[in-house]
């Protein structure tokens, strides 16, 4: 989760390398391993973002340029989706949004392109900060907020209130996805889950290990982001330190405590990781045997033969990427068809099979999505029970009242960690 997501996890098109990244995990010793990252593949009509229409208010971690106001706010559809407007903007992370460049199968963008008459033009980032730069410096329909994102997005009206009749596979989504707090406010619906992610701790080597060995002081990978700091809050639940209700909605004790955490086991062996073949060079070479990692990773490197397992005990934590629509967009018709289409289950096992993400719509979970629906437990609901999932760390607790601190907070001591 956190600033960067495989960076928290998000290193989304490298994740869909997965037979790369399954020799790698094959490696042995400290050889160099050598791959060719999918980078992203923009719509051959992909254009650079459209003078500055919207703004963002500053805040620390995730900031934004203000811009100049927008001449008007955007038109409202009709109760059933109407003819599309014939373009739509897009923003999203890497990996995400596919066209095919990385090979014809990976490939969800054309038929809804066929299908809607909206021509999709596509911008990408690699994290939470310069997806919130982007947003404000450019004009955009839909948005792939991560929840520390989509928070600030819905707190400052920059997204508009959907009407989810026209998202023809939402029931489809688990009722605990639906109403995740950053994606609904004041029985409003602002965001459509896309895709979801667990983290887990995996090692390899002898005995059982708990969760919290992932902060001694032994070599070990964890995801260079805020918000793993909310793993560290979870650990003291095991007798280290005060106990932790929602390991996102921290007081300054609290946070103060899971950064101590943090720091207690860093040092130079320790590797924050923003990359995932990162990662798998790490587990692979011997370097670290112990990380923060998906569930994904997990299923990669028991394929690759190796006897990597998982630490069990207690809750863990995740993410949900949503879809919401800016509240300037210029395309409201074909930013619900878009909706409509990435919550369906065939835009959704094409993403999945593609990121290692886990799928919000259970239906998809069929070819070759099916071994990650299977890695994260998403057929019989069971993958969703004990996961905390993420929300933007706020002053007011997560509107539960009292005092806690908040994202520019959790950023600032993040940096000092890394640094």
């Amino acid at each position: 989760m956190g600033g960067d997501r495989l960076g928290r996890a998000r290193r989304a098109a490298l994740l869909g390398a997965g037979g790369l990244l399954l020799a790698a995990c094959t490696q042995t010793g400290t050889g160099t391993v050598s791959a060719v990252r999918p980078a992203g593949n923009p719509s051959p009509a992909a254009t650079s973002p459209s003078p500055v229409t919207s703004t963002l208010e500053p805040s620390a971690g995730i900031t934004a340029t203000p811009a100049s106001p927008a001449p008007s706010v955007s038109p409202t559809p009709s109760a059933s989706i109407g003819k599309g407007e014939g373009t739509l903007q897009v923003l999203t992370f890497q990996g995400h949004v596919e066209f095919g460049g990385a090979g014809s199968r990976i490939n969800w963008v054309t038929p809804f392109e066929r299908r809607s008459g909206c021509v999709v033009r596509v911008d990408r980032v690699r994290t939470a900060e310069e997806m919130a730069a982007r947003f404000a410096a450019g004009t955009y329909d839909v948005v792939s907020p991560s929840p520390e994102l989509a928070g600030l997005l819905v707190e400052q009206k920059k997204v508009t209130p959907l009407d989810t009749s026209l998202v023809g596979a939402y029931r489809d989504i688990p009722k605990r996805l639906r109403e995740l707090p950053g994606l609904r406010e004041d029985g409003l619906v602002y965001g459509v889950p896309y895709l979801w992610g667990v983290n887990r701790v995996i090692y390899e080597g002898e005995g059982t290990r708990k969760p919290p060995a992932l902060y001694e002081r032994a070599p070990a990978a964890i995801r260079d982001s805020p918000l793993s700091i909310a793993d560290a809050a979870l650990a003291l639940g095991g007798g280290t330190g005060p106990e932790i209700d929602d390991p996102f909605q921290l007081t300054p004790e609290q946070l103060d405590a899971a950064v101590a955490l943090l720091t207690r086991g860093d040092g130079p062996d320790r590797l924050y990781w923003d990359d995932s073949l990162d990662l798998v060079r790490a587990m692979s070479s011997g370097s670290v045997r112990i990380a923060q990692a998906l569930p994904y990773h997990l299923d990669l490197f028991r394929r690759a033969g190796r006897e990597t397992r998982a630490a069990e005990g207690g809750p863990v934590t995740g993410w949900v990427d949503s879809w919401m629509i800016s509240a300037r967009s210029a395309s409201p018709n074909c930013a619900y068809r878009w909706l409509d289409w990435m919550s369906s289950e065939r835009a959704q096992r094409s993403a999945a099979a593609w990121t290692g993400l886990a799928p919000a719509n259970p239906e998809a979970c069929g070819g070759r999505a099916g071994r990650i629906c299977d890695a994260y437990r998403v057929r019989d609901g069971r993958g969703l029970r004990d996961v905390l999932f993420a929300s933007r760390p706020a002053p007011d607790c997560g509107g539960r009242g009292g005092t806690c601190a908040d994202y520019a907070e959790w950023t600032e001591r993040w940096k000092d960690l890394v640094r």
